[in-house]
């Protein structure tokens, strides 16, 4: 019969096909909207608008509002102001300002609008369009999450994570993150895997984080994440790969990054270093650091495209005003070593230190280097001893073993050979060259433990077999 009163039956009478209309409304009185949805659809109605010329006091029409209510009664027209709101932060009007956002907001939040209440919270936050103030933020999320909007209630739960205008509590995040995720937001499934995967205010879990993973449907990328490491499932890289794949098609830029990372080292697919410098490139423009970081690494060694010195020390400058600490490493590596740059060694000790500030490993040591040896500062061996040890602590091979060789020659501490064995020892049981080489050398002239000519042999002939080094005949 209904299939009888659509347009391809022009005899049909107009109040048959009004009546099939109305039932065809009345029928959406039923349907369910969550705030996504509402927000998505509010941002859709905003650009709508805009690109019409039409002005935001359109929504205030009788018989707008009348139209909206009978098409789909769940979608609540949202007021003048949001519409306001909505076109300026997505830019649909020229002239658009974050102070201007942050004034509509507050009206709308103080006419009871829960979705404005949770995005000047974000405004507070991050200093958008009004001065930052974190306790005004955090008090907006709970608000707006003591009315369920879910939203807000998974922002407590980052609050709670970081500290952010509340004291640090773990548990309390936890609780929050799991709140969101009942009520099916995609964004706390995620959290609370991640609470479950790194035992974060609950009992650690890999099983259970894997099938959070497992159930979101934008955590597609961490599913990737637990089958390339074997977390709470089996270790499988070509399944990892192609959720990296499937992601990344998706346009999800971590894992455009990944993918360039299993291409780069041969993950669950053959090495394409061509492939994953295309990859690392997409990820880079869409603003991803660690890949205007890795781009940099590219043209700085030449791996899949061609070396270009001046590019790499742009790019990891970039990523460095980011404020990603192994970009600034590596600015200061360029500068002390006149990579894409004229060489100034006072400039890349000054960067060091300022990661070293950071608690940058790499820079820890390489701030070591710069004492001992009078780079760019003073030679002061007392220092350099300081800061190999500091980076030792926090398990830096290359430190490890400089460390080794501050107690054998006495460089800013006393000699203590038994101490050098020790170290070169510890370095060289994860790997390190250098440390093999020297242990070889402790062992065959009973530097911090008895000669051992057997020992030293059997670590020499390993590095010969490894082509480290060549054997000699005396």
């Amino acid at each position: 019969m209904q299939a009888h009163l659509d347009k391809k039956c022009p005899k049909a009478p107009n109040n048959a096909k009004s009546q099939a209309l109305q039932q065809n409304i009345k029928s959406t009185s039923s349907d369910h909207i969550n705030e996504e949805e509402q927000k998505y659809l509010e941002i859709l109605l905003a650009k709508a608008l805009s690109s019409a010329e039409v002005p935001s006091s359109f929504v205030e029409n009788p018989l707008v509002i009348q139209f909206f209510q009978r098409l789909r009664p769940s979608f609540k027209l949202p007021s003048k102001e949001i519409i306001t709101v909505q076109t300026d932060d997505n830019g649909y009007h020229s002239g658009s300002s974050s102070e201007k956002s942050v004034e509509l907001y507050k009206k709308a939040a103080e006419k009871g609008h829960i979705a404005s209440k949770y995005e000047l919270g974000c405004c507070y936050q991050h200093g958008k369009g009004t001065e930052k103030n974190e306790i005004k933020a955090f008090e907006l999320y709970k608000e707006a999450a003591e009315k369920g909007y879910t939203k807000s209630i998974n922002k407590l739960g980052w609050c709670y994570y970081y500290g952010i205008g509340t004291e640090k509590n773990e548990v309390k995040a936890f609780e929050h993150f799991k709140e969101a995720s009942d009520k099916n937001n995609t964004d706390a499934i995620d959290n609370l895997g991640y609470c479950y995967e790194h035992g974060i205010g609950t009992e650690k879990d890999e099983k259970k984080a894997f099938e959070l993973y497992d159930k979101g449907w934008i955590d597609i990328h961490h599913l990737a994440y637990c089958c390339r490491y074997g977390i709470g499932t089996e270790k499988n890289e070509i399944k990892a790969f192609e959720l990296y794949k499937k992601a990344a098609d998706k346009g999800h830029v971590d894992s455009i990054y990944n993918l360039g990372e299993c291409y780069y080292n041969g993950i669950g697919i053959e090495k394409n270093k061509s492939k994953a410098f295309e990859l690392y490139k997409d990820a880079a423009e869409k603003g991803y650091i660690k890949s205007i970081h890795q781009l940099g690494n590219c043209y700085q060694h030449g791996v899949g495209t061609k070396k270009d010195e001046v590019k790499a020390f742009e790019l990891y400058k970039k990523a460095a005003e980011m404020d990603h600490l192994n970009s600034i490493h590596d600015l200061a590596y360029c500068y002390q070593h006149e990579i894409g740059i004229k060489k100034d060694e006072f400039k890349a000790f000054k960067i060091y230190e300022e990661a070293a500030k950071k608690g940058y490993v790499k820079s820890i040591h390489q701030l070591g280097y710069c004492y001992q040896y009078g780079i760019g500062t003073e030679k002061n061996e007392v220092k350099a001893f300081e800061l190999y040890k500091e980076a030792a602590e926090k398990c830096d091979i290359d430190s490890i073993y400089m460390l080794g060789n501050c107690y054998q020659y006495g460089i800013g501490t006393e000699k203590s050979n038994i101490k050098a064995f020790g170290l070169y020892k510890t370095a060289a049981e994860k790997g390190d060259i250098g440390s093999k080489f020297k242990l070889g050398e402790c062992y065959y002239n009973g530097i911090g433990i008895e000669k051992n000519k057997i020992k030293a042999i059997e670590l020499y002939k390993e590095l010969v077999e490894n082509g480290y080094i060549e054997w000699k005949k005396n």
